[in-house]
Parts: C-alpha cells; sequence; structure tokens
C-alpha cells in the first residue's frame, strides 16, 4: 500500500502540532505548514514550511496534486481577551477568510482527497447561549444565524464555503465545530491564550494565600475538551465513508468558570483566593451537544476535565518556573 501523504495547516499551533503526531503515528507522510514552528517542542513532520497560507503562492507549493488528506487548522485567533474586545475584528475576518478560500480553491485544483476543516461553537447564535444552565448547540440550532463574534461569523461564512465547493466541484469536506480544546504544549500567556491555560497560569504564578482574577462573575458556563480526545475524534470523522458534519467536537461536562477555577486551585494544593473584574466574557453559557456524533460515529470523550487539567496544570507550571529562572549569562 502506498504511503499515505497529508497535510496539515497551522502546524506550528496547539492543535495542529498534535495532529502531526498522531498522523505520522498512524504512518503518514506529513507536510506541516505555519507562519512559525511548533513553540514548545522540535515538530516530527516530514517536511515543515515556514510560509503564509494568505498567500495564493504559498498553496502552489505546499498542496502537492492528488494529496490524500489536508487539515485547514490555520486561523487568526486567541482566548476572549483577544476575540472579543473588537480590537481585532478586521485581520479575523480577513485573515483567516483568505486561508479558506484558498484551501478550497487549491483543493479542487489539486484534487485533494479529503479536507478537514477547523469550525468553532463560536458560530451558534448567542440567543440560544444566554441560560448559562442550558444553553442550545445542537448542530441544527446554527440557522437564523447570530454569533457573538466577528470570529464565529468568519468559522460560519467558511463552512458554507466548504460546504458550496462539495455541492459544485465535488470537493471532500469534512466539518467539525470545536468547543474550547485544552492541553500542554498550548499558548499559556501574552493575550490569546484560552480559559484553561489562563486560569492555570495564573494559579502557578501565585503563592499560598493569593489571588487569582477572573473576569466577570465566573459564573459563565462552558465545556472543555483535552486535547488527545480532540484528535481521536477527527481521524475518526476523516476515516468516515459519507458523514461530512458539519458536528460537535466537544465535552458535555459543563462547569462554570468558577468552578474550573477551583478546580485548578485543588490540583495546586494551594490555598487561594478568586477576585472577580471586569472583562471581555463571550456568551453566558456553553456546552457541546454530542448526539450526532455518538450516532455518526460513535465517539464519546473518555475522561474527566479533572484529568485533563491536571496534566495541562503542570505542563504551565513548570513553563512558568522556567520563565522565573534568572537568565544564565556568557
Amino acid at each position: 500500500m502506498p504511503e499515505r501523504r497529508a497535510l496539515v495547516c497551522g502546524a506550528g499551533g496547539f492543535i495542529g502540532s498534535h495532529m502531526v503526531k498522531r498522523l505520522k503515528q498512524e504512518g503518514y507522510w506529513v507536510r506541516g505548514v505555519d507562519l512559525k514552528y511548533p513553540e514548545f517542542e522540535p515538530t516530527i513532520a516530514d517536511d515543515f514550511e515556514i510560509a503564509d497560507l494568505r498567500d495564493a503562492n504559498t498553496w502552489e507549493k505546499v498542496l502537492d496534486p492528488g494529496m490524500d488528506e489536508a487539515y485547514q487548522f490555520a486561523a487568526d485567533m486567541g482566548g476572549a481577551g483577544y476575540i472579543f474586545t473588537g480590537e481585532h475584528d478586521a485581520h479575523v475576518m480577513h485573515n483567516s477568510a483568505m486561508i479558506n478560500l484558498h484551501m478550497a480553491d487549491y483543493g479542487v485544483k489539486k484534487r485533494t482527497g479529503k479536507i478537514f476543516y477547523s469550525s468553532s461553537a463560536c458560530m451558534y447564535p448567542a440567543r440560544n447561549q444566554t441560560d448559562p444552565k442550558s444553553p442550545n448547540c445542537h448542530e441544527s440550532s446554527a440557522y437564523p444565524a447570530e454569533p457573538d463574534s466577528e470570529y464565529g461569523w468568519e468559522k460560519l461564512f467558511s463552512e458554507r464555503l466548504y460546504f458550496a465547493f462539495q455541492r459544485n466541484f465535488g470537493l471532500e469536506i469534512r466539518v467539525a465545530r470545536f468547543h474550547n480544546i485544552f492541553g500542554p504544549h498550548g499558548t499559556w500567556n501574552g493575550g490569546r491564550e484560552k480559559a484553561p491555560a489562563a486560569l492555570c497560569r495564573k494559579v502557578a504564578e501565585q503563592p499560598n494565600g493569593g489571588e487569582v482574577e477572573i473576569w466577570g462573575d465566573g459564573e459563565q458556563t462552558r465545556s472543555f475538551l483535552y486535547i488527545d480526545e480532540c484528535i481521536e475524534a477527527v481521524r475518526r470523522l476523516m476515516q468516515s465513508r459519507s458523514f461530512r458534519g458539519p458536528v460537535n467536537i466537544g465535552s458535555e461536562e459543563m462547569v462554570t468558570i468558577n468552578e474550573m477555577a477551583r478546580m485548578i486551585i485543588q490540583i495546586a494544593g494551594k490555598d487561594l483566593t478568586i477576585r472577580h473584574v471586569p472583562g471581555p466574557l463571550g456568551v453566558r453559557g456553553r456546552n457541546s451537544d454530542n448526539r450526532l456524533i455518538e450516532k455518526e460515529l460513535g465517539w464519546a470523550p473518555r475522561q474527566s476535565l479533572q484529568v485533563g487539567l491536571h496534566r495541562t496544570y503542570f505542563w504551565i507550571e513548570k513553563q512558568v518556573q522556567e520563565c522565573l529562572l534568572p537568565q544564565s549569562s556568557h
């Protein structure tokens, strides 16, 4: 059997770098593309191109004719502090849309076997996520559309783009809506980190008796999925013969941000208090609805949030400690 070949866009990022590792474990030849190499460990891709996926010339170079699979994780994104301030809306929409327009176009031109697109739960209507105790994020609830951010609107547009190319040109598409993927080797500082990493960092930085800041009242709800579970679900979707999605990939273990903070504080073995401060929040409640993915792919998360947070906290604690070490002089 000839070696399977895959392209991973956004391979320098969190989810993309984990997908490279999974594909290599399965025996693929893998090319990664990103503006940067993975930050926390060397890539194991067979080929890694530092290139701008907004540029059509990049696609001529990196997407080989007849490639078996392509994974599109590349996007201009970040946590609530990046997405919900409104200061980055134009870049978020322009940069991500340009990448997806090229992916769809060159996927047809280069006869790519299957393309996976990573959408987001941010595309769901804000009106269905005002009750923190019972948000509605079933796949069928996407329309009438009303995302809570320009990031969500771009994700929704790109979903429609890919399915239009599937209908008109036969492009073989798979689409999943991610719900807050987290774990080691993800961004943990600098303003683009998401809630689990931000809280792990804040707890790791504090001595006993210190304070951890949380934006808002902390009663907003979310669910969070550990990275290994996400990668497994994506692989199942790509291996499906006929189910294309869009489908949720997330956990149904919904918690408040306060509850997650207390879990991390307990994992750290520290005595800390929580202080609430103003900050960007997004929707009031969000939780994955996994009925469709369980029916179509037989997939459900295998581990609790507590297990994933334990692994993530101690990895981030190590990063924090290394940053505090005095730099050696030569």
